[in-house]
This record gives structure tokens, C-alpha cells and sequence, in this order.
């Protein structure tokens, strides 16, 4: 049994095989086969090495005519090692003895050396494990052929092991056969960690080195509350792991019984709570847990998975069709946040040495108008169906609002001059989540109807954190001090000016932060369907002078660690069944 500790990234357990993912998409499989197959297996293990030695010396050849001599050893080394007789001599051994077949045998003899070369107090040597992990996957091609299996052929549940996932990946998981992630990369903001959240799926990410340390078939378990995860657990490991998935989903039963009961305090202050959606699959959870609304349609992830622009047509039948399932509950829809790490067929990617700064959201938007237009055009027809509202992301200054407002009055003309109904007082709103938004609250209260607080975001450009970098993961402290000021300010300027405010981010589904939440003034939060129960059932626990108490309190350390332990402490004692 061996423990590996990473980010937690969505809550719950998953128990289940592994199916590793490797950046090629081969499935590494636990197979067996009969006593009389064992010679055929290694058979075809000889056949792939000398396939595989055919294949790397052609690539020397190459490699000494496009870029010199001095890079032939790298490949002689790949020589040496597919030769290396003990490597041999254990991968037969593992086909005759144990009945694997032969990938798997190579699997687990490869993934024993690569861990060996990393766990080496030698930058050069702990280097060479991608040197094994080249010769591993060269290997397989030659076993597995040219077939490879994509996330989409899965039969059997499995927890998904890779180096990383997109969001796209992610959101077209079967979560029928998907029962857990774990990868060597991501963080807890990350857009794959909001989609698995969204799917309800149990994740670790940040592990590092966690494609290396499984094989495909071991037994593993997913750990999404404490950031664990276990390989080949032990059999009182097991029992005691499946004893607390059971107690889980009980208590998610639980907190199903509130869907119908209001979000109100102990002491009758009303809380809206409203969901956070990528995709329109999840309206019905939406319904089931007693959602008032969406308060953030990201609207991106409708065609991620197709890899094309959004056409005008589509895009509008699907808003619409939401906004119809939802009656008069509000539907905000949230232009395109593209750039950065998200980018479809159609749309150029520029060059960028700081990617999270530059042509991304609404500044992306400016410089592909057709785009935002047909995007814009798509939300107002919609909005002759329901309550749907526009939500603009990224806006850094007033300047930005005055143009996003002029471009959708531009668009409000030519809907008209077709004729094309539309709700002409529409409610416009703009996402703070860069700090000069925050900052200038004061005056953008002048220009629109609402705000979203995006934390995710506010917190990565507050702090100077990428929040998708695990190495520097722990920097990303949403208890900081000056993001909760910032977050202080906005609610108290927002009840001046009497503006709806929802705070969207991932605090909102956090429960050590919803106490703080509701005490630093914040009356409505939108967040993923499957956080929304136990949020619930934290409002319902507490008064209203006791979240500003806590509050009160929170803002007086001077560090994101006493904070962060102070509101754990305090939710612990008032509603335990949380953590």
C-alpha cells in the first residue's frame, strides 16, 4: 500500500481500477493470461523490442542528418536500456510466473525504474525516468499497435490517472465509468477542477508524480476531501474507505431533504443561493437541489468538446431552451472568458510569454467582434424566453464597460431592424476579478445592474499567484488578508449603492468560507449544484450576528493560515458533518 498526498480539487471517494492515460492515449490494462498463452506473451514482448530498437535507430539516422552527431547518445542510451538483460529477464519473469500479459508485465517492471530514477539525489540521473517512460510507450505502440483508446470507449468504472487533463476532456467524461481523477498536475481553480467539481467527481490533482507511481488495473482510491490517494490499499484500508463512502452518500442523502427548505439563518436573514453551470446536462441538478436561479453560466465549455465557434442559431436554442426550464428564476449567461488556457478551432491563439495577462475574456472579445456579437445576439434572443441576463468577464476598467454596453446597444439596432424579439431592458452585469475592478467599485456601480465576484481569478491577480501552478500551490491563499479587504470593500460599496452582488467563485462552495461570506455581507452565492446542499445546510445552522462575529474575528490575523484555521475551527463546531 502506498499513500500520495496531493490537492484536493472535488470532494468525495472514489474506489475503483486505474486506467492510466499517458500523453498518447494508450490504456495500460491489468489482463492475465492462461497457462498455455504465457510463451505466446513472451513472444510478442521479444517481437515489440526488436521493433522498437528497428524504430530508434531509424531515429538516430534522422537525428544525425537534421541536427548532429551530439544528439545520437540520447538515443543510444534508449538502446541500451530496451536491451538491458535484467529489464528482460524481470518482464519474462512477470509473464511466466505472475500470467500478465505483456504489456502489463512491461507496466509494472518500467514503473519500478522510473520510480527508482526519480527517487536518485542526482538532477542527471533523476532525469532519465522520461527517458523509460519513451522506450515504455514505444513499446506499447508496438504491442497495442496504432490502436488507442479514447476516454469516450470506456466499458468499466475506473479512476482516470494522467499528467493532466483539459477541460474539454473532462467535461465529456462518462461519469458512469469515470469514478475518479487523479493527475501530476492542476489545482484547485483550475478549469478541469471546476468541470470535475460540476460532474461530481472525486479528484486529487497536484501529485506530480502519480503516473509513475500506478499502473493500469492496481486498486486505488480516491480520497477528494482530504487530497489523498491510495494505491493498492490494504484490505482494513478498503473496508474502512468503503465504510466512510457509504457514510458520504448518507449524509448527501441528508442534506437532500433541504432542496424545498429555504437558505435562511437562524435568525431569518434570507440567503439566495444560485448555480454555477458548464453545460446544459446540468440543468436537471440544478432543479434537484433547489437552486433559485443560475447565477454563472460559463459559457465557453458549450463547444469546447466540438472544437469550432459557436454558431448563432445553436447557441441561441440553447439558451433559450434554459431560460424557458427555468421560468422566472435568472439566468446569467456569461460571454465567452476564452484566452489564456482556453482556445477552440477558429479562434488564433497569439503568442504570448504571460498568456493569464494578455488577449484573454473580454480584451479577446474586442479583437473577434464578430464572434462576441453573434455570442451577444444568441443571449437577447433567449432573453424573449425567461429572465436571462449578460454577464461580461474580466472588465479591468470603466472604459471596458462603456464599450461592451456600446456594442450591445449596436446589436439591440440590428435585432430590431430584423424584427427579432428581445427583452430590450435586459440586466447587464460585469465580473470583478482583477483588483483595479475591485478597487474602482465605487464608480462601476454607475454603469450596470449586478455584480459577480470572481475569486478564483481575484485571488490569482491579488496575490501574483498562477493558480494552475501546483508548485507554488500554497500560495494561493484565499484567506489572504487583502482579498478578504477587497472582498469587504465591494460588499459594503455594493449595499451602498444598493447593487446585487453574487459571489461566484469557488469560496462560495468552500465551507469553511461561507460563514465568512455571509458576515463579511455577502447575500447571494452561486456555486456547483452538487456544494449547494451542505452549503445550504451551513446558513441554516448559524445566526446572522454570529457569521459577523466570526468575520469580525477573521479580519484581525495578519495571515492566511491562522484565518483559514480560526474558520475551520468555528464551522467544525456548527455543522461537523461538513469536514
Amino acid at each position: 500500500m502506498e499513500i500520495k498526498k496531493g490537492i484536493k480539487v472535488s470532494p468525495g471517494f472514489a474506489i475503483s481500477t486505474a486506467f492510466v492515460l499517458d500523453s498518447e492515449e494508450f490504456r495500460i490494462r491489468q489482463r492475465f493470461v492462461r497457462d498455455d498463452g504465457a510463451d505466446a506473451e513472451v513472444e510478442r514482448f521479444e517481437k515489440a523490442v526488436v521493433e522498437a530498437a528497428k524504430e530508434i535507430k531509424l531515429i538516430q539516422e534522422q537525428i544525425n542528418e537534421q541536427a548532429g552527431s551530439e544528439y545520437v547518445p540520447i538515443f543510444e542510451a534508449h538502446l541500451k536500456m530496451l536491451k538491458d538483460k535484467s529489464m528482460h529477464d524481470e518482464v519474462k519473469s512477470r509473464i511466466l510466473h505472475n500470467k500478465f500479459t505483456a504489456e502489463y508485465a512491461i507496466s509494472r517492471v518500467l514503473r519500478r525504474f522510473i520510480k527508482h530514477f526519480r527517487g536518485i539525489d542526482d538532477n542527471y540521473f533523476s532525469q532519465r525516468f522520461q527517458d523509460i517512460q519513451d522506450i515504455e510507450k514505444r513499446l506499447m505502440r508496438f504491442l497495442l499497435g496504432e490502436k488507442r483508446e479514447a476516454l469516450n470507449t470506456l466499458r468499466h468504472a475506473v479512476v482516470l490517472i494522467a499528467r493532466d487533463l483539459t477541460p474539454s476532456q473532462v467535461a465529456t467524461l462518462n461519469t458512469d465509468h469515470v469514478v475518479g481523477l487523479a493527475t501530476d498536475a492542476g489545482g484547485p481553480t483550475s478549469h478541469s477542477s471546476i468541470m470535475a467539481r460540476a460532474l461530481g467527481i472525486p479528484a486529487v490533482f497536484g501529485l506530480e508524480t502519480i503516473t509513475a507511481d500506478i499502473s493500469g488495473g492496481d486498486k486505488v482510491i480516491i480520497d477528494g476531501n482530504t487530497g489523498m490517494v491510495i494505491v493498492s490499499p490494504d484490505v482494513d484500508t478498503l473496508k474502512r474507505y468503503e465504510d466512510l463512502a457509504k457514510g458520504y452518500h448518507a449524509f448527501e442523502d441528508k442534506l437532500k431533504k433541504l432542496k424545498n427548505l429555504p437558505a435562511k439563518t437562524t435568525d431569518g436573514v434570507k440567503i439566495r443561493l444560485l448555480a454555477n453551470i458548464e453545460l446544459p446536462g446540468e440543468l436537471e441538478a440544478v432543479k434537484n437541489t433547489g437552486a433559485e436561479g443560475i447565477g454563472l453560466f460559463r459559457s465557453e465549455f458549450l463547444y469546447m468538446d466540438k472544437q469550432q465557434k459557436s454558431r448563432e442559431e445553436t447557441e441561441s436554442e440553447i439558451y433559450s431552451r434554459i431560460a424557458k426550464e427555468m421560468g422566472n428564476a435568472p439566468v446569467v449567461v456569461r460571454t465567452f472568458d476564452l484566452g489564456a488556457d482556453k482556445f477552440f478551432e477558429g479562434v488564433e491563439k497569439p503568442l504570448e510569454k504571460n498568456p493569464f495577462l494578455g488577449q484573454r475574456s473580454i480584451r479577446l472579445c474586442f479583437d473577434e467582434l464578430d464572434m462576441f456579437k453573434s455570442q451577444l445576439r444568441s443571449i437577447l434572443r433567449a432573453s424573449a424566453f425567461g429572465n436571462v441576463r449578460v454577464l461580461f468577464p474580466m472588465i479591468s476598467c470603466l472604459e471596458e464597460v462603456k464599450r461592451v454596453k456600446l456594442i450591445l446597444s449596436d446589436v439591440m439596432e440590428e435585432l430590431e431592424e430584423d424584427r427579432i424579439p428581445f427583452n430590450k431592458n435586459i440586466q447587464t452585469g460585469i465580473m470583478i476579478e482583477v483588483p483595479s475592478a475591485a478597487l474602482i467599485i465605487d464608480l462601476l456601480v454607475k454603469e450596470v445592474d449586478f455584480f459577480n465576484i470572481g475569486t478564483n481569478d481575484l485571488i490569482q491577480y491579488t496575490v501574483a499567484v498562477d493558480r494552475q501552478n501546483e508548485r507554488i500551490a500554497e500560495l494561493y491563499q484565499p484567506a489572504h488578508p487583502a482579498v478578504l479587504r477587497l472582498l469587504k470593500n465591494i460588499a459594503k460599496t455594493c449595499a451602498r449603492f444598493e447593487k446585487d452582488v453574487c459571489l461566484c467563485g469557488e469560496m462560495s462552495a468552500t465551507p469553511e468560507y461561507v460563514i465568512l461570506l455571509l458576515g463579511l455581507g455577502f447575500r447571494t452565492l452561486s456555486a456547483t449544484p452538487g456544494s449547494l446542499p451542505s452549503v445550504k445546510k451551513i446558513i441554516r445552522s448559524i445566526s446572522m450576528k454570529e457569521a459577523q462575529a466570526i468575520a469580525k474575528k477573521a479580519l484581525t490575523f495578519d495571515n492566511a493560515r491562522e484565518t483559514v484555521n480560526y474558520l475551520m475551527e468555528r464551522t467544525r463546531k456548527i455543522v461537523p458533518e461538513t469536514f
